[in-house]
């Protein structure tokens, strides 16, 4: 199958969620569509899963799975929420979407954990050539950090503190982080009804 997605860290993340079933998930680029661009325009992640799996199935006819993942900081009213790959206005920078939240929650003097709770969204969707679609979700709770930690991951793995924890995603390694990650969680779901 294909996944709908031109992040690596997500591909990198899924592969090795889902190597003991021996399924081989090709990316956009190994399956020719590298500069395909597909506008993520939906008001919830379960929306733009569905638009980028089924955007892909529909062009390559070959089963397609897409994530849609999201950060939703309860003093930032939910942001950056759907908006999360473009906080900060440029597609995927990393960097510049993690400190805007560390900005936005300073100007708000959110310094307590209570004040930084927030939370990963997951949304997975594979969809099928002949109709057949299946959608699993999976949540991670926990507290946006002080100040950016640790050297594993991708996107916000570095300001977010899971609960039960008190090292970032980016300090407790992907090993960890992929033990019940939110991404983590929604392929379980998957595993189960595949």
């Amino acid at each position: 199958m294909i996944m709908a997605t031109q992040n690596k860290g997500k591909l990198a993340e899924i592969n090795e969620l889902v190597k003991e079933f021996g399924i081989d998930i090709m990316s956009m680029a190994d399956a020719g569509f590298a500069d395909l661009d597909i506008e993520e325009n939906g008001t919830t992640c379960q929306e733009n899963s569905f638009i980028k799996a089924n955007t892909v199935m529909k062009l390559s006819g070959l089963p397609a799975i897409a994530d849609d993942a999201g950060l939703f900081v309860e003093a930032l009213e939910g942001e950056p929420g759907v908006h999360s790959a473009r906080y900060a206005g440029e597609h995927g920078n990393d960097a510049a979407n993690r400190k805007k939240i560390l900005e936005e929650l300073s100007k708000r003097n959110a310094l307590t954990k209570e004040q930084r709770k927030a939370y990963f969204i997951c949304v997975i969707t594979l969809v099928y050539p002949d109709g057949k679609k299946i959608v699993c979700e999976g949540y991670c709770h926990g507290t946006i950090a002080l100040e950016e930690k640790g050297e594993f991951g991708f996107g916000y793995d570095s300001i977010f503190i899971p609960d039960g924890y008190d090292q970032t995603f980016a300090e407790l390694g992907v090993d960890v982080k992929n033990s019940f990650s939110h991404r983590a969680k929604a392929l379980e779901e998957l595993k189960g009804k595949l």
